[in-house]
């Protein structure tokens, strides 16, 4: 296992990250934590999950595994707040109000007296950016979070931020948390040449673009009816990400992977890993099977005629599929210091 810097932290990371996503929800907590218990093993230190997963439930999944193996200060455990949490008009978003309220709750749900990676989930631009960063700030100084990150923000929104931190004698974010595929290289145009400048580590959502690089999917065949894109009827992100365009993709590099010996999947993962800039990508198996595929990523090695070969396929900088897509528009409030 390669372990990486995060950002200008001076942690280090295992270059492919446990995503949590689906644990305590279609992942039952008990095979959530074997899946734990095999990734610790095979060298991963870090766990990505959020409030927002199953409403909780995958936070709980995840600290009752690290209890059970007793494993908790050996892995950087990050998870993330903004998304909606009950009813009220106040339980959603960046205000201080719901941060220092989600901390809390993710606390007690993850079984830890501190968050090694508090992340905003998303961007929000009717907030003020200092409003967040000073909620961040207090918790950094708690002692409650030791670092702060985001899940995909705009080039922009993080530069103004770092002003707002340097202005305000605050922490400062210290990594980004963009989708970043095959399907979806829109983040080589601004974001990637953004963190690279400025210190900003770069974890990848969304490597496999929620499966369609997977190999499950085939052009003019209704998706299986149990998969993630087999709800699209009733979920309008999932029916605009499917188009014509990544079947172009995926029937592209299938040879490259079959010439290399490789699954899609793993060929997918191990070009994200690989890219300028990534520190560490987010596998989101749903099972054991999922899991042991997506590892295989680690043993392959890309040369610079796969990287030219995979290039022709999905171009650099393009889309076609959407996956970066949030608030990224301006901040109707003009920051004060």
């Amino acid at each position: 296992m390669e372990f990486r810097p995060l950002g200008r932290t001076g942690v280090k990371v295992s270059s492919l990250c446990l995503g949590c996503m689906m644990f305590g929800g279609r992942t039952t907590p008990e095979d959530s934590a074997k899946i734990i218990d095999r990734a610790l093993d095979a060298g991963i230190n870090f766990l990505d999950t959020a409030n927002v997963y199953s409403i909780g439930r995958s936070e709980e999944a995840t600290g009752a595994a690290l209890k059970a193996n007793g494993k908790r200060h050996q892995v950087v455990l990050a998870t993330k707040v903004h998304g909606k949490m009950g009813e009220g008009p106040n339980d959603l978003g960046n205000s201080r109000r719901h941060i220092i309220e989600q901390c809390e709750a993710s606390l007690r749900r993850l079984g830890t007296d501190y968050i090694d990676l508090y992340q905003i989930h998303r961007p929000q631009p009717d907030i003020p950016i200092d409003e967040t960063l000073r909620a961040l700030d207090d918790l950094v100084r708690s002692g409650k979070v030791r670092y702060l990150g985001t899940s995909t923000y705009a080039a922009w929104q993080l530069v103004e931020s770092l002003w707002v931190s340097k202005e305000l004698g605050l922490n400062r974010f210290v990594c980004e948390q963009p989708p970043y595929n095959l399907l979806d290289r829109r983040i080589e145009r601004e974001l990637i040449p953004m963190a690279q400048t400025f210190g900003f580590g770069i974890i990848p959502w969304s490597p496999l673009a929620g499966g369609l690089l997977s190999g499950k999917y085939h052009r003019d065949e209704p998706p299986p009816a149990d998969s993630r894109f087999g709800q699209m009827a009733t979920n309008p992100m999932q029916r605009r990400r499917w188009t014509e365009g990544i079947f172009a993709v995926t029937e592209g590099l299938q040879p490259i992977a079959e010439a290399k010996g490789v699954s899609l999947s793993q060929l997918a993962i191990a070009w994200c890993m690989s890219r300028p800039g990534v520190t560490s990508a987010i596998i989101g198996s749903r099972t054991m099977a999922q899991f042991e595929d997506n590892l295989g990523a680690l043993s392959i090695t890309l040369t610079e005629d796969d990287h030219k070969a995979i290039d022709h396929v999905a171009p650099r900088g393009r889309m076609v599929s959407p996956f970066y897509e949030a608030e990224f528009g301006p901040n109707p409030f003009r920051v004060l210091v």
